[in-house]
C-alpha cells in the first residue's frame, strides 16, 4: 500500500446565517496555521443571489468551502499530504460556525481501493478493502468476472460484482455443500456439479471418493481464471481422471444424459430469482437423470439477508420431491449463514 494523504468533509447542518465571506478566509487561515500547511493561493466566488465558494490551495493540496444557505448547509473539504491530520479543523469548524449536527466523514488516500458489497442494505453499507486487482474482464458469455486480492479474505473471485469465493473461507462453503448430499445417503459412485465454476465442489467430491463426476459449467473463462489465481481451491480438479468437463448450457447438456445415472447432483448456481426459475423449469430433466434415492443438493442464499429466496428454493424442492432438508454455514467473507437445500428422490 502507498498513503498519498488523509482526507477529512465536514458537512455542518443547521446553519442559522449566511456568513460573511471574510469569515471563511479567516478560518482558512487557523486550519492552515494549526494544520503547519502553506496556503498558496486563495479565490473566492460569490453566487446571486446567495451561496459561497472558497478554495485555498496548498503545498500539500487544499481546503474549501461551499455554501447553500437555502439549505441550511455548509460543506467544508480538507486534504492534505503532510504529516498533520486534516481532523485538526473539527473543533475550529465546531466553533466558528453555529450548527445542529456535523457529519464527518475521514479517509485514507492511498492505493488501497473499497469494493462495495452487493448485500449492503440502504441502513448498513459495506465494502471489501481491496489490496489490488488481479483480473477485471468480461467473457464471452457475458460475464463480468474479478480476481481481487482482499485484504481480510486474500484472493477472491466476483461475478457481476458479487463474491463467490475467498480463499480464507472456500473450504467452508464447499465442504458444507457436499457433505449436506452426503448426509442424506453415502452413495458416490456418480456425481454432476451444474455451475461451481472455482472448481471447490468438484476438489470436495474427489476428496470424498466419487468415482466418477460430471462438472457442467457454462463459462471456461471462469474455470480458467480460477485455477490461475485461486489454484488452492480446486487443486486441478480439471485434470483429474474422475473429472468429465461439459462446457455451456448444463439444462441444454443434460437432456442428453441417460436415465438414474448420477447418485448425487450438486447445483451450484446464483441464488437469485433468475436460476431459481431456471432450476424449476429444468426440474424434470434434473429428477430424470438422479438415481431412486439419489441426493440433490443446492446452494440457496442466505436466510440471515434473504429469507424469501430461500423460501422459494425450498418451495421447488418439496414440490418436486416432496421433502427438503436445509443445511448451513456461517462463511465471514459473505457476511452471513450460507444455506444448502437437499432432497431425496424418493
Amino acid at each position: 500500500m502507498i498513503k498519498v494523504g488523509e482526507h477529512i468533509t465536514l458537512d455542518i447542518i443547521g446553519t442559522t446565517k449566511e456568513y460573511d465571506s471574510s469569515i471563511y478566509e479567516k478560518v482558512i487561515h487557523k486550519v492552515a496555521e494549526v494544520a503547519n500547511v502553506t496556503i498558496l493561493n486563495i479565490s473566492k466566488y460569490k453566487f446571486e443571489p446567495q451561496g459561497f465558494t472558497i478554495l485555498a490551495l496548498l503545498a500539500e493540496s487544499h481546503i474549501s468551502f461551499h455554501t447553500f444557505p437555502e439549505k441550511g448547509i455548509i460543506s467544508f473539504d480538507f486534504f492534505t499530504c503532510g504529516k498533520i491530520r486534516p481532523s485538526v479543523a473539527i473543533d475550529i469548524i465546531k466553533a466558528e460556525f453555529k450548527h445542529k449536527r456535523i457529519v464527518i466523514k475521514e479517509f485514507n488516500r492511498d492505493t488501497k481501493s473499497l469494493y462495495h458489497d452487493i448485500y449492503s442494505s440502504p441502513g448498513l453499507q459495506k465494502s471489501y478493502i481491496v489490496n489490488d486487482v488481479l483480473e477485471d474482464f468480461k467473457s464471452k458469455v457475458g460475464q463480468h468476472i474479478e480476481i481481487l486480492d482482499l485484504e481480510q479474505f486474500g484472493k477472491s473471485l466476483f461475478i457481476d460484482g458479487e463474491i463467490q469465493v475467498a480463499t480464507s473461507d472456500e473450504h467452508l462453503y464447499s465442504s458444507t455443500f457436499v457433505n449436506s448430499g452426503l448426509k442424506l445417503n453415502k452413495d458416490k459412485e456418480k456425481a454432476a456439479i451444474i455451475g461451481g465454476g472455482d472448481g471447490g465442489v468438484a476438489r470436495e467430491c474427489i476428496s470424498k471418493g466419487f468415482n466418477f463426476i460430471d462438472w457442467y459449467e457454462l463459462d471456461p473463462e471462469v474455470v480458467n481464471v480460477c485455477n490461475k489465481h485461486l489454484g488452492d481451491i480446486s487443486k486441478k480438479s480439471t485434470e483429474k481422471n474422475s473429472v468429465k468437463c461439459i462446457w455451456g448450457d448444463a439444462f441444454e447438456s443434460i437432456k442428453t444424459v441417460e436415465d438414474d445415472k448420477y447418485d448425487k447432483i450438486f447445483v451450484d448456481l446464483n441464488d437469485d430469482q433468475f436460476c431459481i426459475d431456471l432450476a424449476s423449469k429444468n426440474m424434470d430433466s434434473l429428477v430424470r437423470i438422479l438415481k431412486p434415492n439419489g441426493v440433490i443438493t443446492a446452494q440457496v442464499g442466505s436466510e440471515d439477508k434473504k429469507p424469501q429466496q430461500v423460501k422459494k428454493w425450498m418451495d421447488v424442492f418439496n414440490k418436486n420431491f416432496g421433502n427438503t432438508t436445509l443445511d448451513r454455514v456461517y462463511i465471514p467473507s459473505f457476511d452471513c449463514s450460507w444455506n444448502f437445500s437437499s432432497s431425496i428422490n424418493h
